[in-house]
């Protein structure tokens, strides 16, 4: 990064009030600020100027007031213990968290702050810089209310000293016209002077009223001045005790709100070393119960989202469009559609269509596997019932990315329509709690599409992103005993070069492969011409191997898992079972 140094010279005034700067350095460059947990570091244009640390959005913004302002006089400038590109600003509680883009950056901007901190004396200026105060700042700009305060009481000692050159000149005024009308009176019947020098003598009297009249119009016009002067000091200190009542009101709610944070521990104002990252400070269980917390919350959303929304909507469950209901075609053709589900011609013709085809093949063979038959040493976490869950401890570079199986049964659902709504991105939203944004990126197919996905952001883990295809189709080896039928749906990450992981950006990519594989059993002496819903028993193999990325501590991502994982098993195959009680069966 290139930045502007220089050293600009300032004369010095004869104002005994109001002093300007001496020659100070100036700054300016962009660094990395860090803005808040939300959207971490970003650019900023940072100026040094006048004593005054200040930044701005971009450099064109720089002519439009500084969004915010330190005073380096009683400044705290520490680099960073671990980050080499990393240092501080700090006054009390107000911390500047700011990166450059090299070392040689950082040691260039900490070496001529320091300097300036050290060399330069405190000065006072009322020359505009960014604004006259800092939004976001503890202390005030140059132009700021003790200098205001300083010049107020200047210009009331310059007005107490007008007003006693007023009361002289009117006393040496009245002396010399008294003078002059004694000089008149006696020389009244005197012969007149000779002065010599071709001079002639004066009208004493004529002179004199000349001299009081003109006297008169100085004073008169000295007394307006004042006048003047004082109604524009009134409203100067009008001006100053509002600022001041500004300022207190502004003390007072940053008091308050400090209180406020120390009496509420999970309150806190998290800055870059508190949370998730490779110089993280913060202990593993804070950060467990923190992302514990964050997650309870929107769960507890959507569980409120779902009763409003069951409660405005309940006539309208059984209105679904042909689209997501077979029963507006015929039984002939159902099968046939199915069968085309993963065989169309629009799918093959895909350059992803053989990683496609490859990827699902080998882990549906993986799924079909028992948690005993692979001999990968398989640990059951959770026996809730009809669902089991299992994990293997694996970590790829010191990154969990522990394997997971779970098995399931749920009853009143067929294959088809559990794997239908985990596929259809129109649903997604209503059963996966963690989502920001679902895009499609490339509609390969009917039954084939490339998702990126956004996940909400919980402090203090990092948001994260997932590029991957999904593809759902029906199998139809014949190779699981007693099926009626078998759906599977198959996600997997890829590379997209309009879509790349982002380095220093929002999110951090997670690489994914899952596979959803689900049986639909029927009673003896039923088919699906006859059964009900209270016949269908829907078989559920969940596998998935997930790497996180980032920095998350290994333990706490396994708690998490250990947590989270059963609860969205049972929340999706719960909402699956809602939406499809009211509908035709969809095999």
């Amino acid at each position: 990064m290139a930045d502007d140094y220089y050293v600009q010279n300032n004369s010095n005034s004869d104002d005994s009030e109001v002093e300007l700067n001496l020659s100070s350095p100036e700054l300016k460059g962009y660094l990395s600020k860090w803005t808040n947990y939300i959207h971490g570091w970003q650019p900023r244009f940072i100026v040094l100027k006048d004593g005054t640390l200040s930044y701005y959005k971009s450099e064109q913004d720089s002519d439009f007031g500084c969004r915010g302002a330190i005073s380096l006089q009683k400044a705290t400038i520490k680099s960073h213990e671990f980050d080499e590109c990393r240092f501080d600003v700090a006054i009390g509680q107000n911390v500047w968290y700011l990166r450059a883009e090299t070392p040689e950056d950082k040691s260039n901007w900490i070496e001529v702050l320091q300097s300036y901190k050290t060399d330069q004396p405190e000065t006072v200026s009322l020359r505009r810089h960014g604004s006259t105060i800092s939004l976001q700042s503890n202390t005030l700009s140059t132009a700021s209310g003790s200098s205001l305060k300083r010049v107020s009481r200047g210009l009331r000692e310059k007005l107490h000293e007008i007003e006693t050159f007023r009361d002289i000149l009117y006393g040496q005024i009245d002396t010399l016209q008294r003078y002059f009308d004694a000089l008149h009176t006696k020389n009244e019947d005197q012969p007149p002077l000779d002065l010599g020098d071709g001079l002639k003598p004066i009208d004493f009297r004529g002179e004199a009223i000349t001299f009081r009249e003109t006297t008169a119009g100085v004073i008169i016009t000295l007394q307006h001045c004042l006048d003047i002067i004082s109604q524009k000091e009134e409203s100067f200190k009008k001006k100053l005790d509002k600022e001041q009542e500004r300022r207190r009101k502004a003390e007072e709610l940053y008091r308050t709100a400090k209180d406020e944070l120390a009496k509420n521990r999970n309150s806190v104002i998290p800055g870059p070393d508190l949370e998730e990252g490779p110089h993280s400070t913060i202990p593993e269980d804070e950060f467990f119960d923190a992302v514990e917390t964050g997650l309870d919350k929107i769960e507890e959303d959507r569980q409120l989202r779902v009763r409003l929304k069951y409660q405005s909507q309940q006539s309208q469950i059984s209105n679904v469009s042909s689209l997501h209901s077979p029963s507006a075609e015929t039984e002939d053709e159902i099968p046939q559609l199915a069968e085309d589900f993963g065989t169309g011609a629009q799918a093959k013709s895909h350059k992803l269509w053989p990683e496609i085809d490859r990827i699902c093949t080998e882990q549906l063979t993986q799924a079909r596997q028992g948690v005993g038959e692979d001999g990968n040493g398989w640990q059951l976490f959770a026996d809730e019932g009809e669902m089991k869950m299992y994990r293997r401890e694996e970590e790829v570079d010191g990154m969990v990315i522990d394997p997971l199986k779970s098995c399931h049964v749920v009853k009143g659902v067929t294959a088809r329509e559990m794997c239908h709504y985990f596929f259809d991105p129109a649903y997604r939203n209503d059963w996966e709690t963690t989502l920001e944004d679902v895009q499609i990126v490339d509609n390969v197919a009917p039954d084939t599409l490339v998702f990126l996905q956004t996940y909400k952001r919980i402090w203090p883990a990092s948001q994260r992103d997932a590029l991957f295809w999904s593809h759902m189709r029906r199998i139809t080896d014949n190779l699981d005993a007693g099926a009626n039928d078998v759906w599977i749906v198959c996600n997997h990450s890829n590379q997209n070069e309009e879509y790349p992981p982002a380095n220093q950006g929002k999110c951090v990519r997670i690489y994914l492969t899952v596979i959803l594989v689900c049986q639909t059993y029927l009673p003896p002496g039923k088919d699906s011409k006859t059964a009900t819903r209270d016949d269908l028993t829907c078989k559920i193999t969940y596998c998935s191997t997930v790497n996180p990325g980032g920095w998350a501590p290994a333990t706490v991502l396994r708690a998490i898992y250990k947590k989270e994982y059963p609860k969205f098993l049972k929340r999706f195959t719960g909402y699956v079972v809602d939406q499809c009680k009211a509908k035709p069966i969809m095999y």
